[in-house]
């Protein structure tokens, strides 16, 4: 009896296994990257925070438990955001508009401090029986409203008045309510938002050039600000007063510079003993340093770098305009928090108060980028090869 020939090699294209997202491997490496970047940041708030929570008499676990119980809700709408079709989210863009402007209103009308105290000079909470950020939900709608709007205005984007002017609008109210909180740096993040998705659907430099030049006076009088002016000012200067406005900036390059190549090893950081303020959160990013030294601040970048890239790819390989617009929206969603909380701990960026994504303490921040990465998911999985695509 003649044996048959063994094949040595595939005849057609290698296919990756069904990952149970589907058989593109993107949705894959997404969900895979975010759990990385998730655990490592349990780990190290819990290193960041124990402290800060004993001096308050909470339990050392205080932070690290809330935190968790977020991890725990956003991963559930996750996992519900990439299920579900992303082109929900088209339909659903202008009453998710109107819902976080109403939201943003509450925290800034006079007579809701009941609902919207004021927390370090700021009202940016409101409390509902369940505490939310509404600028943080106002991130997640303008990224939906922006690329929704831009579907159907791809055509005009010529002109100024029937193409850019109507976003503006919109812009214009969902930005200044969060700048009146005062929350000038997530203002300014979803204005970047908004900026880059219209760019990327065919917008014109020439008309964000013309509309900058018109807006700058408004710009620099915000800088004005008291507070603002004294974090420029530490910002080209951090050892210009390393006791008051620098001081911040300052620890968080000691506690960097402290760590080394391989850091002081984990729970053996310094700076959060008092020297280094919100160490669990705006400046979390020194803490990595300190404790985990420049190879875990590089396994970091790498991770984040992973995940844009990622997000790019799929943006490429959506099905239509919309994902497209929509994965190229909250990819840099995750990368400019990332990029400017980064920036601010070496002293690269004023001080802003934005959250490393995925590590930093602040529950309504991490529902929101996991509810992000859930829709990024989604566009994927509608993607040729997607699980979405053949069902």
């Amino acid at each position: 009896m003649k044996a048959r020939p063994v094949d040595i090699a595939p005849a057609g294209p290698v296919r990756l296994p069904d990952s149970g997202l589907g058989r593109g491997w993107e949705a894959a490496a997404i969900m895979a990257l975010t759990l990385l970047v998730l655990s490592l940041g349990l780990v190290t708030l819990y290193s960041a925070s124990s402290v800060y929570a004993l001096r308050q008499d909470l339990p050392d676990t205080y932070y690290v438990i809330r935190q968790a119980a977020g991890a725990g809700v956003g991963l559930v709408l996750l996992l519900g955001c990439a299920v579900l079709p992303y082109k929900v989210w088209q339909k659903a863009a202008w009453p998710l508009i109107l819902l976080a402007a109403v939201l943003l209103l509450l925290c800034v009308l006079p007579w809701t401090y009941a609902i919207a105290p004021e927390i370090k000079g700021a009202r940016r909470w409101l409390n509902l029986g369940v505490t939310i950020q509404p600028s943080e939900i106002a991130k997640i709608a303008i990224v939906a409203w922006t690329a929704a709007m831009a579907v159907k205005k791809v055509d005009d984007f010529r002109s100024l008045r029937r193409g850019l002017l109507p976003f503006l609008v919109v812009w214009g109210v969902i930005v200044g309510l969060v700048a009146a909180e005062p929350d000038f740096s997530t203002a300014m993040v979803i204005s970047l938002l908004g900026v880059l998705i219209v760019f990327a659907a065919g917008g014109r430099i020439a008309h964000f050039v013309f509309i900058g030049v018109l807006l700058s006076p408004v710009v620099y009088w915000q800088l004005r600000v008291g507070f603002r002016v004294e974090r420029l000012r530490s910002f080209l200067d951090p050892l210009a007063d390393p006791a008051g406005a620098g001081y911040q900036v300052k620890q968080s390059l000691v506690a960097l510079g402290s760590g080394g190549i391989n850091g002081v090893g984990f729970g053996e950081g310094r700076q959060k003993y008092g020297f280094l303020p919100e160490s669990h959160n705006d400046f979390i990013f020194a803490m990595i340093g300190e404790e985990w030294g420049l190879i875990g601040v590089l396994v970091l970048i790498s991770l984040y770098t992973m995940i844009v890239l990622v997000g790019f790819r799929i943006a490429a390989r959506a099905p239509d305009l919309f994902g497209q617009l929509l994965a190229i929206g909250f990819t840099s969603f995750v990368a400019l928090h990332a990029v400017l909380h980064m920036a601010v701990g070496l002293a690269l960026a004023p001080a802003t108060g934005l959250a490393l994504p995925l590590v930093s303490y602040g529950r309504s921040n991490l529902v929101i980028t996991l509810m992000a990465l859930g829709i990024l998911i989604s566009v994927a999985r509608a993607a040729p090869g997607g699980k979405a695509a053949r069902v």
